[in-house]
């Protein structure tokens, strides 16, 4: 499954390479790679105020340290743009879905507190609105900034500890609050 989801993300990413310019951005989430997730994503804008993007990011490792905050996620998003494609305030609707197994990790604001204890692997989808800016830095670079509220259905399994121990349960949880946060960097073909 995370071997499809990567062909498909990169499948979107190189079909888009044959549009014209200025129609078709390639960007990569500074934020995601402060938690060591390689990332890329394809916007593509189909007229003047419209664009939909991919995003995809793939975090496959596991520290020397015990700590596992492994994962692939993938999100098509549509936006609305106040101004034009690539320049200004846009609003937009999100999709998401992905595969997670994380342990021993302590994560900021007491998000997850079980995770430094148990180990946790599953599934989620959901979706979202965003709201964001873009700045032009020249003719062909962007930085963007956005934030996502939303709902995410999240599937999982619980474990003992982080890399041993029996299952303690399955479960599921019905997450509402943030659900993307993003600083990129573009280029615009």
């Amino acid at each position: 499954m995370k071997k499809r989801m990567a062909l498909l993300a990169l499948w979107a990413v190189c079909g888009f390479t044959a549009l014209s310019a200025q129609n078709l951005a390639l960007k990569s989430n500074l934020l995601y790679w402060a938690t060591t997730t390689p990332n890329i994503g394809a916007e593509l804008s189909f007229a003047r105020k419209h664009s939909v993007q991919v995003f995809y990011g793939l975090n496959p490792w596991k520290s020397s340290s015990g700590k596992s905050l492994r994962h692939w996620s993938l999100q098509p998003e549509y936006r609305y743009w106040f101004c034009e494609s690539f320049n200004g305030w846009f609003v937009g609707a999100h999709l998401m879905g992905g595969e997670f197994n994380a342990s021993n990790v302590d994560m900021p604001f007491g998000l997850f507190d079980g995770l430094k204890e148990h180990r946790y692997e599953g599934w989620y989808a959901g979706g979202g609105v965003t709201v964001g800016y873009q700045w032009m830095l020249s003719r062909h670079w962007n930085l963007e900034a956005s934030v996502g509220i939303g709902y995410d259905y999240i599937k999982y399994d619980k474990y003992e500890c982080g890399w041993c121990g029996e299952k303690i349960k399955s479960s599921h949880s019905n997450y509402f609050g943030p659900t993307k946060a993003a600083l990129s960097f573009l280029y615009i073909f």
